[in-house]
């Protein structure tokens, strides 16, 4: 009698929980940034230097995620990156110079990088076609509600105990996930296993992959959309304190009003596209559709987001963490469905290329506002990318026609 295969939502669960500390981790230096700059007496461009350290290493060593979790136990090399990640995350909190923040900064990308290819890795094994988009937009709306929280935590215990107690707490304390996953999530690997006897070493290699102008279009595409996301997410609590005049609980607030919305949007999108794909007769065109469609929604609310008044820039933001919901809900579902058994090598040099946005961005603005004195510059730079990822989606990207029986 064959056994049936174990429900692979629990491993989700527990995944999931991963990803809200990992985006917690990444983002809670942004919220500390107005208070940061003002203890170390940083400029405009060297807060902008600190903030993309993270993405330095994040996108280095992002092709050698791909192979390790393509060669080894998805499992453990997932498990050591969360140790790495969050070691760094808590030694941030006992730094006292400028260095000691950068190199804590610089450790917590390498650690971070494992995070898409072995998130991509389970999803290929764990979860069908048909449910890969919900669970995919579950992982990411994660990524949204970390932050969300995160942002609205820090800047309660910021203002009533300092910023280094933030990243102690979420550095240290999230060590006791750890003997959870290591304990519970190889089991459920291997119970809910989708394609069984599938070899990690499957799918085209990497020659074929870099040869292909499919594989660069999704390159450019995402790194497109992480240009603009990392620029809100390591800006955009500054611009409210500095420009709108908030205090650090109504920015964390409003940060957590925004990103939930991209969470909502982005398991809205994720269980609408999975209900289609169950009917499509081409789901990788369905899915590019979500794509195309996000980025051309946020481009066109980015200019906005600072305008003079008030009530423009909100629902100009609401509308752009809208569109980057879409987007997201499907950005990895797509590359799934394109990558098949070379789901880690794909992922990791995708968001190798794509984190270089999260490199640049924050630098080039705090550079750009420096010199300007004004956030519009940046905002419209940002939208012209955007408009260039979803032509890259449109005319660079080629997608088989499926065959006919």
């Amino acid at each position: 009698m064959t056994r049936r295969a174990a429900s692979p939502w629990p491993l989700l669960a527990l995944l999931s929980f991963s990803v809200l500390i990992n985006y917690l981790d990444r983002s809670n230096l942004s919220a500390a940034a107005p208070l940061l700059s003002r203890e170390f007496s940083l400029s405009d461009s060297q807060l902008g230097l600190l903030l993309s350290a993270f993405f330095w290493t994040y996108a280095l060593c992002q092709v050698l995620a791909g192979w390790l979790v393509d060669r080894f136990s998805v499992v453990h090399v997932y498990g050591a990156g969360f140790l790495v990640w969050s070691l760094a995350t808590g030694a941030i909190g006992l730094s006292h110079s400028f260095a000691l923040l950068f190199l804590f900064r610089l450790l917590l990308g390498a650690g971070e990088s494992v995070a898409f290819p072995a998130y991509s890795k389970i999803m290929i094994h764990a979860f069908r076609e048909d449910q890969r988009g919900m669970a995919n937009s579950i992982i990411d709306a994660c990524t949204k509600l970390g932050p969300a929280a995160g942002i609205y935590l820090a800047a309660w215990l910021m203002n009533e105990y300092g910023w280094r107690s933030f990243f102690l707490i979420t550095g240290f304390g999230a060590l006791l996930w750890l003997p959870f996953w290591m304990r519970y999530a190889p089991a459920r690997l291997a119970d809910s296993a989708a394609e069984p006897g599938q070899r990690s070493d499957d799918g085209p290699g990497w020659r074929e992959l870099l040869a292909s102008r499919t594989v660069w279009a999704t390159f450019i595409g995402l790194f497109c959309h992480n240009y603009n996301w990392y620029l809100l997410l390591t800006w955009l609590p500054t611009i409210l304190v500095r420009e709108r005049r908030f205090s650090m609980l109504d920015m964390g607030a409003w940060n957590g009003v925004l990103l939930a919305i991209t969470a909502l949007a982005t398991l809205a999108s994720g269980w609408y596209s999975d209900r289609l794909a169950a009917r499509a007769g081409n789901v990788a065109r369905l899915r590019r559709a979500f794509l195309i469609a996000g980025l051309l929604i946020t481009a066109v609310a980015m200019p906005f987001t600072v305008a003079a008044s008030p009530w423009i820039s909100a629902i100009s933001l609401i509308c752009a963490f809208t569109g980057i919901g879409i987007y997201v809900s499907n950005c990895w579902a797509f590359t799934q469905t394109l990558a098949g058994a070379a789901a880690g090598r794909w992922t990791g040099m995708q968001n190798a290329f794509a984190n270089l946005g999260g490199v640049i961005a924050p630098a080039v603005t705090g550079y750009v506002v420096e010199q300007t004195g004004f956030f519009f510059p940046a905002m419209l730079a940002s939208a012209l990318i955007l408009l260039f990822g979803a032509a890259a989606y449109a005319f660079l990207l080629r997608i088989a026609r499926p065959q006919k029986n």
